[in-house]
């Protein structure tokens, strides 16, 4: 009977080893030996050895080379990211490790984590993994991580900025400046004050509870939808009130800001109906995830005069084409993806992504706020 049992375990482990896609295969490569790690981020170009601290950059590579190769691993940077001759391409099917960031995203969709045989683990330095199938990713028993807080307070006070560039009319304004124009009356017929104005958040997480809380101090009415409510101390303290029902909140918002993941829950939800339920002359502020918007229906907004300006630093596809129609409607205050990249928040999201490899080269878990997959689930955020 002992032998049989022996002869059956061994059955049972040469089955599970030989499913190339499940989890336990892929938890089995993350044991032990030297990796092969592929990151992709932006080009620092002549900026790169500008500041030392510009670490989330090609040039800079999270500043993690040196620690990487002196274990043995083999470490490659790039920005090429796109199509079939790509460098990112060519090591899909040997790498173990990527890491990518939402400001240069690589697209890891199910067809290249079916030709990444060796993959273990997802890296997004900083945070939203979106730019991944996660589906894909938990049914290939991947794990996804990201570093969770590392920018939110960047991400926070840049949306503070573009409310106020936004109700202040500041683009004009500069655009005189810098043409020698000076003409008060085509800045001053649209410029507001922030006093007094319904902000609506639509997200209440890391992000929009730090944005509700820099935004008390000039004296708004502050609203927010959520799958969860606030903690009621938290809320009070704030001083503002929970909206279970968007398309209610949407009508009552001077400004509304877009704080929440991109999942299939929310891809397109803003589009031409429920921004027709939005306050005419409504202004919109979007550093979550461009895709959460329906493109067209933006600009045709924008063009309308039905949202009165559009700001943020997210786009579909990033980096955004040349003939993106965001570029060139009216009244816009946009950007690159750059809210999130701010030197203080790559030193953060640098030191998660090395603390996370060392851990995952050791064999411990991550803390568990960083998890985006984890052993075939998804976090509740993307379900």
């Amino acid at each position: 009977m002992a032998m049989l049992a022996k002869r059956v375990a061994s059955s049972a482990a040469r089955s599970l080893l030989t499913s190339s896609n499940s989890t336990f295969t892929r938890n089995i490569h993350a044991s032990g030996g030297k990796k092969k790690i592929v990151g992709v981020f932006y080009k620092g170009n002549e900026y790169a050895s500008m500041n030392p601290n510009f670490v989330g950059c090609v040039e800079g590579a999270l500043g993690i080379r040196e620690w990487l190769e002196s274990q043995g691993h083999e470490y490659i940077v790039t920005d090429d990211k796109e199509g079939p001759d790509s460098v990112l391409e060519k090591h899909i099917p040997d790498l173990h490790v990527l890491i990518s960031t939402p400001f240069h995203p690589a697209y890891v969709t199910a067809e290249r984590i079916k030709k990444a045989k060796n993959l273990e683990l997802l890296l997004t330095a900083g945070i939203g993994s979106d730019h991944i199938d996660l589906n894909a990713a938990a049914a290939a028993g991947l794990t996804v991580a990201e570093v969770t807080g590392s920018n939110v307070v960047s991400v926070a006070e840049d949306e503070l900025l573009r409310i106020l560039i936004l109700l202040r009319n500041f683009l004009p304004g500069y655009q005189q400046a810098v043409t020698g124009d000076w003409n008060v009356a085509g800045i001053a017929y649209r410029a507001y004050d922030l006093e007094g104005k319904t902000i609506g958040t639509v997200g209440a997480g890391r992000i929009g509870k730090l944005l509700l809380q820099r935004l008390k101090p000039f004296n708004c009415n502050l609203l927010y939808h959520d799958r969860l409510k606030m903690d009621p101390e938290l809320e009070n303290q704030i001083g503002a009130k929970f909206e279970e029902d968007l398309d209610a909140m949407l009508p009552k918002c001077d400004v509304i800001v877009i704080n929440m993941p991109l999942t299939d829950k929310t891809r397109g939800l803003f589009d031409k109906d429920r921004i027709a339920k939005c306050k005419k002359g409504v202004l919109i502020v979007n550093n979550a995830r461009g895709a959460i918007m329906d493109t067209q229906a933006v600009a045709d907004a924008c063009s309308s005069g039905h949202i009165a300006g559009y700001s943020g630093d997210v786009w579909f596809p990033q980096p955004a084409p040349k003939d993106h129609p965001w570029r060139y409607m009216p009244n816009h205050a946009m950007t690159p993806h750059i809210s999130g990249t701010t030197i203080d928040a790559q030193l953060r999201y640098a030191a998660g992504v090395k603390d996370m490899l060392d851990r995952h080269f050791r064999g411990e878990d991550f803390p568990e706020q960083n998890y985006i997959v984890k052993e075939g689930q998804l976090a509740p955020q993307y379900r």
